[in-house]
């Protein structure tokens, strides 16, 4: 993708958070806008650092992680295409509370929080919009919370597995998921399916980072995975997984 030719007004236009803007709101916002590149590996912020803009996931995926004393690295969101991050600690004028890695070739594009005031002031219903926007996150945070207490560590793999199905394939119905929060819809809970229908999904990061986004270990998720594997209820074959049955998979006791 050429950056110097990437349309930033229609961008933010296609994003539920900018989406009832009007061109000329568009343009303006645009201009407090930036995107850069980022190879595999690459920092785009850590602990401590300012912050002074929120970041949207144009191309790749991005982790946002925290460290322990000892080292130990917790994955609290995976944010891939369309997903913006850092929305309400730009408003609180601290720094970075998490650190943000690319996982792969990155393109992202940073709203500078300047641009943002701005709107806001001008367009008092840009900032409900932001709050809403703001509350899904909370939501959604809260849903975590709450799988970690009542849901094991097998459910959420299962429904990981069942959530990273790609859009158009049936599956079972769950409660309803914050809109900008896609990565946290691998922890909803495992529901009656509709009818059986076999299909696949290839794990976008590694297993690692999938299983510390779920609170499991590493050992653990290959562990339920070989356990669902010697079920039938999915065939692996290595990042790419395969569901013969999402039906009987939804169901399966756990």
């Amino acid at each position: 993708m050429d950056i110097a030719h990437f349309d930033i007004p229609r961008y933010l236009a296609a994003l539920p958070l900018f989406q009832e803007m009007a061109p000329q709101e568009l343009e303006r916002l645009g201009t407090g806008c930036r995107l850069r590149r980022y190879a595999r590996g690459d920092m785009v912020f850590s602990v401590g650092m300012p912050c002074e803009e929120f970041h949207v996931t144009v191309m790749g995926q991005v982790k946002l992680f925290a460290l322990s004393p000892a080292g130990q690295e917790k994955v609290i969101e995976l944010a891939g295409p369309g997903i913006s991050f850092a929305e309400a600690l730009m408003f609180t004028d601290r720094p970075y509370i998490v650190n943000a890695q690319a996982l792969t070739d990155t393109l992202l594009l940073s709203v500078g929080k300047a641009a943002v005031v701005r709107e806001i002031e001008s367009e008092p219903r840009f900032a409900m919009r932001m709050l809403a926007g703001i509350s899904r996150r909370l939501h959604g945070l809260v849903h975590d919370v709450q799988t970690y207490t009542l849901h094991n560590g097998a459910q959420r793999v299962i429904g990981y597995l069942l959530h990273a199905l790609p859009e158009d394939a049936p599956h079972p119905p769950t409660a309803p998921v914050p809109p900008q929060c896609p990565a946290r819809a691998a922890l909803q809970s495992v529901a009656p399916a509709p009818p059986a229908s076999a299909r696949s999904i290839s794990l976008p990061v590694s297993k690692a980072t999938i299983a510390s986004r779920l609170s499991i270990t590493p050992e653990y998720f290959s562990r339920v995975l070989h356990d669902l594997e010697a079920a039938g209820l999915i065939h692996i074959d290595k990042r790419d997984i395969h569901i013969p049955d999402t039906a009987r998979l939804a169901k399966y006791p756990m």
